[in-house]
């Protein structure tokens, strides 16, 4: 019996042939499993893959379509114009200013709001559906809605609102200002405040309905506040979600071009980083400095999705512990 045990265990050719057998059945059982996604794969690739390393070639060439006979290989030329460019460095201060306006005060509007409904009262499934409508409108819709609804100068709800106002004062010369003329990036990135504040209060409602309840019952116990449960207690346990939503809310404004093209179409000063690769593409026709702008966009974005992906996967470690 123990030399019959000690032979089955001892390491020979058939040991060795049972192992290799084993090892490629577990590969045969890797590949069946991941075969399924292969098509998904081979999808993903073609379309955003495969596009981006066309950018990324034509980056490097000397691609004008009102030249044609100058194209060629430009080398690093065109990020060299990319990083001196004066126009395209306003339009990173733009972009910039833009987009941690837009992000820090849809970040504070939606913690208002997230902490409103996460209380009970009567009807707040309504009033949670209607929060959330302005982020569900297709962004262009809703430029123009601000362009023409509110800002008009002849017919805006906020120029008849003071009309209205003045009139109950007996005033017939109520000021109308022309607000996308006076000022241009403020009107933009109220659009954009009233369509992410949704975001952001839905990013943070899931995180005040994910708090710990024992936790903020033993604080009520103990005779806290309400400020102090909040400064205490719920504001760290929203860190990671303030964190990710201000993460997400960036990678997205730092793309956006809707509201920019439909308010203002790029002039004084609201040009960001996507209409100067627009007017570099579309206008001047320069199609390799256009692809080295977006290429040095998307690598911008990425770092910031990296920080992202990294806050979301410390999100699921922590649910995960729990």
């Amino acid at each position: 019996m123990s030399t019959q045990a000690t032979d089955a265990s001892a390491p020979g050719p058939r040991g060795a042939v049972d192992a290799r057998t084993r090892a490629a059945m577990d590969r045969a059982t890797v590949r069946a499993r991941r075969a399924p996604l292969l098509p998904a794969l081979v999808f993903l690739i073609i379309v955003t893959q495969l596009p981006f390393v066309t950018t990324a070639v034509i980056s490097f060439l000397r691609w004008n379509a009102l030249a044609p006979q100058n194209r060629g290989f430009a080398g690093f030329d065109n990020y060299r114009a990319v990083f001196t460019d004066p126009a395209l460095r306003s339009a990173v201060g733009t972009t910039i200013l833009l987009t941690v306006t837009v992000v820090l005060v849809s970040l504070l509007l939606g913690l208002g709001l997230a902490l409103l409904l996460d209380r009970r009262f009567h009807g707040r499934g309504l009033v949670r559906t209607l929060l959330i409508t302005p982020f569900l409108i297709v962004p262009v819709a809703a430029a123009l809605l601000w362009k023409h609804a509110l800002f008009n100068t002849s017919y805006g709800l906020l120029n008849g609102a003071l009309t209205w106002l003045w009139g109950l004062f007996g005033s017939d010369s109520p000021p109308q200002p022309d607000w996308m003329t006076s000022a241009p990036l403020a009107a933009v990135e109220v659009t954009l405040i009233w369509q992410w504040t949704p975001f952001m209060m839905l990013i943070l409602l899931a995180g005040l309905q994910s708090q710990p309840a024992d936790a903020v019952e033993a604080a009520l116990v103990d005779g806290a506040s309400a400020f102090d449960i909040f400064r205490y207690l719920t504001l760290p346990h929203l860190r990671r979600y303030l964190e990710l939503a201000a993460l997400l809310g960036t990678i997205y404004l730092v793309q956006n071009f809707d509201a920019v093209f439909t308010l203002t179409s790029g002039g004084l000063g609201t040009a960001n980083l996507p209409y100067t690769i627009y007017q570099t593409f579309y206008q001047a026709h320069d199609y390799g400095l256009a692809s080295a702008q977006g290429v040095v966009v998307v690598i911008c974005s990425l770092i910031v999705a990296a920080f992202a992906l990294r806050t979301v996967s410390s999100l699921l470690r922590e649910e995960g512990i729990r």
